[in-house]
């Protein structure tokens, strides 16, 4: 038999809003790093386009759209952008990538793509590019990934005997 005092239950509400309240506060990022509220404008893929071969990002990328071109020298980096994925990369994932190439560098990237501290190869563009550009390069990036279709798994109905 379970006794509920007046006491126990008002321990067991406190609780309860404690651990909701908790919770709240935790999804919030209070170091000022949270993407929350953060909204770049659109930008134009035409003009984007130009500015992946403009600042000559076609020399280590390969994207479906654009040529690649020889970057002369010692064994060339390529790197595929675009083509089919299963997840699309989200715009806040592709700026990212452009204005900070160290902050994830996938596995299976040979060392010669990174510094002996296993920072990115890829070059800084923050002082090169425009705020502009960026919008535009973005919006190029985006039109060069398509979404894999989903694939059902063929299974056969149990046979019951």
């Amino acid at each position: 038999m379970l006794l509920v005092t007046k006491q126990s239950a008002r321990l067991t509400v406190h609780l309860c809003a404690y651990a909701l309240l908790s919770a709240i506060v935790s999804g919030c990022s209070g170091d000022g790093a949270s993407p929350g509220g953060f909204s770049l404008p659109p930008g134009d893929a035409a003009a984007g386009r130009a500015v992946f071969i403009e600042l000559q990002c076609n020399t280590c990328h390969s994207a479906p759209d654009v040529k690649q071109i020889e970057a002369g020298g010692e064994q060339p980096i390529t790197i595929a952008l675009g083509g089919e994925v299963r997840h699309l990369k989200t715009y806040g994932e592709l700026v990212t990538s452009v204005v900070n190439p160290s902050h994830k560098i996938y596995q299976g990237f040979s060392d010669r793509h990174q510094t002996d501290d296993g920072k990115s190869k890829m070059r800084n563009y923050n002082d090169v590019m425009t705020v502009s550009q960026l919008f535009d390069l973005i919006s190029f990036l985006e039109t060069q990934y398509h979404l894999k279709p989903y694939e059902k798994s063929q299974y056969r109905a149990p046979y019951i005997y």
